[in-house]
């Protein structure tokens, strides 16, 4: 199918039944964002969703919308920004990360805490099945779904139980203030500012600690390395809540807090977009999840792992939930020669932790995935009760038979 035509819902029912009746694998092809969480797909057509950006349904007084699986985040926050709302979907790359592609990986950023997941905004979809079925779930009303919602059944999928053609989504007010404090730590600060971060109120909506990434996130590297706040709130809020910020992180020993308000959002964009950032063709990102208590130990455990490779390390802890990424890199024979056992030393240490982005020619043997879940056996039966003869997006995801 042409990149450029928008392909409707009966063209997508239409190849998707051709593509089953013929034992033919399909392809999605979307903006590529979250392809490095994946495996590469067993030789197959592509279906390419990319021109499906139009938005359906906006109903702003009850802060829903309904959008085509195409639409990009950077299209969806701009669309919603227009009547003061958004979407904290958080996802990188936001001029090319869809929709579909954002809910088909899972992605959960570092704002869930305070306002959920994509998954949770989500509450109706449109999806064509393997044999070329169009079917509904949910609609565009916020609770109007008794029982399970079966929507929610395709986030984290990898594209293989269905095509996900609509989502119906529920937006929340837009803060009217944002603000990003940015501080460098003084050798000895970083578990006391650990413990400040977490105790700060208002809550933060992000916060990150952060060693290395020096070309693609702001602020200046301390001895302990630096943090990096968001603080979103009312207008009436922000010069209060920004005295007792600076005196929280001043008890626990840091003498300057850099603010930006101007930049906030770009400064935020930048911070989900470094761990997909890769310096060259020789890097590997992973995260972990992690507990708020724990996520810097485990940062510290990673960091004496790649050290030990003697390889460049990036690494970022998101302080509000515990999720820790390690970027990994090194020049192209070290990379070649270490990159499998790196992997192996990193999940022997992390089990969960996940490949983001990397790995060059490597990148399909490697583990992608970490720890597989208990409930694997049920996945499987799912994969073949929604797509029996196995056509879409085969090899990509942890419960295809291809993988252990």
């Amino acid at each position: 199918m042409s990149r450029d035509a928008h392909v409707n819902d009966a063209a997508i029912s239409e190849a998707l039944a051709d593509a089953s009746a013929n034992r033919r694998p399909v392809a999605l092809r979307g903006g590529g964002v979250f392809a490095g969480m994946q495996r590469g797909v067993i030789d197959a057509d592509e279906l390419d969703l990319r021109a499906r950006r139009a938005v359906l349904e906006y109903e702003a007084r009850d802060l829903t919308i309904a959008v085509e699986c195409g639409v990009t985040a950077a299209q969806l926050e701009q669309t919603l920004r227009e009547r003061r709302q958004f979407l904290p979907l958080d996802a990188p790359n936001s001029v090319q990360a869809s929709v579909g592609g954002i809910l088909a990986a899972g992605w959960s950023g570092p704002r869930r805490h305070r306002y959920g997941r994509p998954r949770d905004l989500l509450i109706g979809s449109a999806f064509a099945l393997a044999d070329g079925t169009l079917a509904r779930a949910g609609g565009m009303v916020v609770k109007n779904v008794a029982g399970y919602d079966l929507s929610r059944l395709f986030v984290g999928s990898l594209g293989t139980l269905a095509v996900l053609l609509r989502a119906n989504l529920k937006a929340l007010p837009l803060p009217e203030c944002a603000r990003i404090f940015l501080a460098s730590l003084p050798a000895g600060t970083r578990e006391r500012a650990f413990a400040q971060v977490r105790n700060l109120r208002p809550e933060p909506s992000a916060a990150w600690w952060i060693s290395g990434f020096n070309h693609e996130i702001d602020g200046d590297p301390g001895d302990d390395g630096r943090i990096a706040i968001m603080l979103e709130c009312e207008s009436a809020l922000l010069e209060r809540a920004t005295l007792d910020w600076r005196a929280a992180l001043g008890r626990a020993g840091i003498p300057e807090t850099r603010l930006l308000d101007a930049g906030a959002h770009a400064a935020f964009s930048r911070l989900l977009d470094a761990p997909m950032q890769l310096p060259g063709a020789h890097a590997l990102t992973y995260r972990s999840p992690s507990l708020p208590s724990r996520g810097l130990d485990l940062a510290d455990a990673m960091a004496g792992v790649i050290d030990r490779f003697e390889m460049q390390r990036d690494l970022l802890v998101d302080i509000m939930n515990g999720d820790v990424t390690a970027r990994a890199s090194g020049d192209a024979a070290s990379f070649a020669q270490m990159v499998g056992m790196l992997d192996d030393a990193l999940h022997d240490l992390a089990p969960r932790a996940r490949i983001l982005a990397g790995g060059g020619d490597a990148h399909d043997r490697l583990d992608c995935f970490g720890l597989l879940p208990s409930a694997l056996s049920r996945m499987r039966a799912l994969k073949e009760r929604f797509d029996p003869h196995g056509i879409l997006n085969p090899g990509v995801a942890f419960f295809d038979g291809r993988h252990t």
